[in-house]
């Protein structure tokens, strides 16, 4: 009896997964955006016409227009009539830059952005926090919640809290003028490990309404937890991002490759 052959692979795209909740536009924006930050497609090229866009993602002429609006808003392209749609010629890759200290890269981040603060309250921590802070059933820790921006646009929601022996000077007039680091720097504290996790996350209503964007948008998550030289909890923040005005960069050096400096993936179920 003769041999099959394997049948082939398919080349065709498989269809698209639209995500419940979020607007066709916005997802499709989301997907274009990406590609332009990360250099698929360079300074001054043109994006695939709208006819291959809505053949590529399975969606209609008004909902490609739409997300090449907000690209247009956004300054990332360039619509010219009768020639298509062009990658604004001032858009950069993202590259990766010198390596920074801890404190350098808070430093550099609080220089490139503006401060909001939303508030700051002295409450018993939620029990998850209040575990990582090494806290005391009841015990109050300062809570602030400040939102980064940069001119008009917000780039980042932050939640910190902070141990109460440690937060005597964390006040909102206080964040409004310092970052958080350097007020505890300030009062002597001293960094030492730092715990990161990064993963992402649904926006609810309130995350929504302070970083502008749809509920049930994804949202990037960075879990910080950060200790003093003598390993005692200084500091639990967790930084939520929209995907298109944030990402997270690392640099591991040939000695922390084979240490938890390099990271894991943890998964569940």
């Amino acid at each position: 009896m003769p041999s099959r052959s394997p049948p082939k692979a398919s080349t065709a795209a498989p269809p698209p997964v639209r995500a419940s909740g979020i607007a066709l536009h916005r997802q499709l924006y989301l997907v274009l955006r990406d590609r332009i930050v990360r250099g698929v497609w360079s300074a001054g090229a043109a994006l695939p016409t709208e006819e291959v866009l809505c053949e590529q993602f399975g969606v209609s002429r008004i909902t490609v227009r739409r997300a090449l609006s907000d690209l247009q808003a956004q300054r990332l392209v360039e619509r010219r009539h009768g020639l298509g749609t062009f990658v604004s010629a001032d858009v950069q890759a993202a590259v990766p830059r010198a390596t920074l200290s801890f404190v350098d890269t808070l430093r550099k981040h609080a220089d490139e952005t503006q401060v909001r603060v939303i508030s700051v309250e002295r409450s018993p921590a939620p029990p998850d926090i209040a575990a990582a802070l090494e806290l005391a059933d009841g015990e109050a820790a300062v809570h602030a919640v400040r939102l980064r921006c940069i001119e008009d646009t917000v780039v980042m929601l932050t939640d910190a809290w902070v141990p109460e022996r440690l937060g005597k000077r964390i006040t909102a007039a206080s964040l409004a003028q310092r970052p958080l680091y350097e007020l505890l720097m300030s009062q002597g504290v001293e960094f030492g490990r730092v715990v990161q996790e990064i993963g992402a996350q649904a926006a609810d209503p309130r995350q929504a309404g302070l970083l502008g964007t749809e509920v049930g948008a994804p949202l990037l998550r960075l879990v910080r937890m950060i200790h003093d030289p003598r390993g005692r909890p200084v500091q639990h923040l967790t930084a939520l991002m929209p995907p298109e005005h944030g990402s997270v960069l690392m640099e591991i050096t040939g000695a922390q490759i084979n240490t938890l400096s390099a990271g894991f993936i943890v998964h569940t179920r």
